[in-house]
């Protein structure tokens, strides 16, 4: 098993995500996981849509059930779907399999942008950053629908799909972008960050 990668500070992934976790493992990282938050996911209306996924990300890390210790380094982490055109439309995890179903049809034969935010936060500060892929969905009739949300449960996800299930085989006809910040987290643009934590 090859060596985790050596970077000065004990990471702590704030997030139950399984694709997050899996992320952070393929780059190489030692890494604890605890999601323990006090934050309220909830956004005051009228925010921009842009700033919903760093408020998110930002909420999850201040509202960490504790203070971090000197060699901490907290990763939180919020995904957004963006309808495009001006709409402002804005999806995240769908409540129900009503929820998810409205929000693939409105997706199906369209392009829509996928904005993860990063927060990392130690004791002495925080830094945030986004990343936008544009995704490209071909048009999929009401039985790829539902039998997409009724076999693969995509209640987790934000805009009701994961790019590395069935959907993103048969309907995503391409991406612009970082694949990974699909999935769950910008790689590359985190692990500059990681390094760049302690130049």
């Amino acid at each position: 098993m090859p060596k985790s990668f050596d970077l000065p500070w004990r990471l702590i992934l704030g997030s139950n995500s399984p694709r997050r976790r899996e992320l952070l493992g393929a780059m190489g990282l030692d890494f604890t996981v605890d999601a323990q938050t006090s934050f309220v996911e909830s956004i005051p209306q009228g925010t921009p849509p842009r700033e919903v996924p760093v408020r998110m990300a930002r909420g999850k890390s201040l509202g960490f059930h504790r203070p971090l210790e000197a060699d901490e380094l907290l990763i939180t982490a919020d995904t957004v779907v963006l309808l495009p055109d001006g709409e402002g439309v804005l999806f995240g995890k769908p409540k129900d399999r009503e929820d998810a179903l409205r929000m693939l049809r409105a997706l199906s034969g369209r392009s829509h942008e996928v904005i993860t935010a990063v927060c990392l936060r130690t004791a002495d500060g925080e830094q945030v950053f986004t990343d936008s892929t544009l995704v490209h969905f071909a048009p999929m009739n009401e039985q790829e629908i539902a039998w997409y949300t009724d076999n693969c449960h995509p209640f987790d996800k934000a805009g009701a799909y994961g790019i590395q299930e069935w959907i993103g085989h048969v309907a995503i006809e391409g991406i612009d972008g970082s694949y990974n910040n699909v999935v769950g987290f910008p790689t590359q643009k985190l692990w500059k960050a990681l390094i760049c934590s302690h130049c």
